[in-house]
C-alpha cells in the first residue's frame, strides 16, 4: 500500500523534510498557514532560497487534509508546538504517527516535545523524534549524513527507520528518547556559545567547548532520567559540527552576530533552550555553568567577555 506523508511547517527544514520524502519516492503534502511568507513564496515559486519542490508535492493550508496521511511530520518552532497539537487534537486526529523534527524544550513547563504531543493527543495517535546533523543546503547538494529516529514505540521506531533510511540519510535507531530529545535541544544551546567565540575571535577555544559541552548535558540528561551516553550520540556531539562550526547553522550565526551587535532575523532555537535549562538548573539545584552563562548574557544583559572569562575562573578540579 502506498505511504502518505503530511508535513507541517514550511520553513527550511520542513520544505527539506517534504522535498526528502518525495525524493525516497512517499506521497507527500506540505502544510502551511495561508498567511505565512514562507508558504506564500512556495506557492507562487514552488521554491525557497534553499531548493525547488517537484510537481507532485501538494501545498495545502487547510490542516484537516492531516486526517487523510499516515505520517505526519512536524517542523515548527518549538515554543509553538502546544498550540499545533490543541489544532489537531480538537479535528480529532487518531491512528496517525506523528514524527517531530525539530528540537527544544518548552519553557514554561520543561517538557520535551514527545511530551507535550503524546499528552494533548488521542493515545492511538504514535510519537517519534527525528533527530541528528544535516544542512539542508547540504542534503541538496547530495552530501549524506547520519541521523537517528527515536521513540517510545519499538515498533513504531523501526518501521520509521525501514521507511525512511537512504544513501543520503543513514538512520540509526534511538535507545533513549529522554537523553535525545534533551542532547538535541541543548547542543543548539553550545552552538550560540561557539558563534559567540567566533565573535570575540576566540574560536581556539571551541575545542574547550567541545570537550565540556557534553559533559554538562550528559549530567543535565541523566538528572532528568535519562542515559548520560546520549550526549555522545549523534542527537549532541555528533551534530556539534553542523552546529558550532557551521556557516550554515542558525545558532552558532545568531551567537556570533549577538557579539557583533548585528542583527538576526532568522529562527535560533537555542534562544529559547537557553531558558528553558535555566528553569531545570533551578528546578533541580543542577550546576549548568555553559547554559547559565549564555543566560546571563542574553537575558540578564551581563557583558558577553566578562562572563565567558568567568567560566575560567570557575575552581580548578579534576576533568573526570
Amino acid at each position: 500500500m502506498e505511504k502518505k506523508a503530511f508535513v507541517i511547517g514550511c520553513g527550511r527544514w520542513g520544505s527539506f523534510i517534504a522535498w526528502y520524502l518525495n525524493h525516497i519516492n512517499i506521497n507527500t503534502t506540505l502544510y502551511g498557514r495561508e498567511n505565512s511568507k514562507n508558504f506564500n513564496m512556495l506557492k507562487s515559486t514552488r521554491s525557497n532560497s534553499y531548493l525547488k519542490l517537484d510537481d507532485n508535492i501538494k501545498l495545502t493550508s487547510s490542516l484537516n487534509d492531516s486526517k487523510l496521511y499516515d505520517y505526519i511530520f512536524i517542523s515548527i518552532s518549538s515554543q509553538n508546538l502546544q498550540n499545533l497539537m490543541n489544532e489537531l487534537s480538537a479535528i480529532n486526529l487518531s491512528d496517525k504517527t506523528i514524527i517531530l523534527c525539530m528540537k527544544g524544550i518548552e519553557i514554561q513547563t520543561g517538557k520535551r516535545l514527545s511530551q507535550i504531543a503524546s499528552d494533548t493527543l488521542n493515545k492511538s495517535n504514535k510519537v517519534a523524534v527525528w533527530l541528528g546533523p544535516g544542512h539542508v543546503q547540504s542534503f541538496i547538494s547530495g552530501i549524506p549524513n547520519c541521523m537517528v529516529i527515536d521513540s517510545n514505540d519499538e515498533k513504531v521506531k523501526y518501521e520509521l527507520v525501514d521507511l525512511l533510511s537512504s544513501k543520503l540519510i543513514r538512520l540509526y535507531y534511538g535507545c533513549d528518547l529522554i537523553g535525545n530529545e534533551i542532547g538535541g535541544a541543548a547542543k543548539n544551546v553550545i552552538g550560540i556559545a561557539a558563534g559567540m567565540l567566533d565573535g570575540l575571535k576566540l574560536t581556539s577555544l571551541k575545542g574547550p567547548l567541545m570537550a565540556r559541552g557534553p559533559k554538562e548535558i550528559s549530567t543535565l540528561i541523566e538528572t532528568l532520567g535519562g542515559n548520560p551516553i546520549s550526549a555522545y550520540g549523534l542527537c549532541h556531539l555528533g551534530d556539534y559540527e553542523a552546529t558550532l562550526f557551521s556557516k550554515n547553522s542558525h545558532n552558532r550565526e545568531f551567537g556570533e552576530r549577538f557579539v557583533l551587535n548585528e542583527s538576526f532575523d532568522s529562527l535560533a532555537e537555542g534562544y529559547y533552550t537557553i531558558k528553558a535549562l535555566h528553569n531545570i538548573s533551578i528546578k533541580y539545584n543542577l550546576p549548568l555553568p555553559i547554559s547559565n552563562a549564555l543566560y546571563d548574557i542574553l537575558f540578564d544583559k551581563k557583558n558577553v567577555k566578562d562572563t565567558i572569562y568567568k567560566l575560567f575562573d570557575r575552581s580548578i578540579k579534576r576533568e573526570f
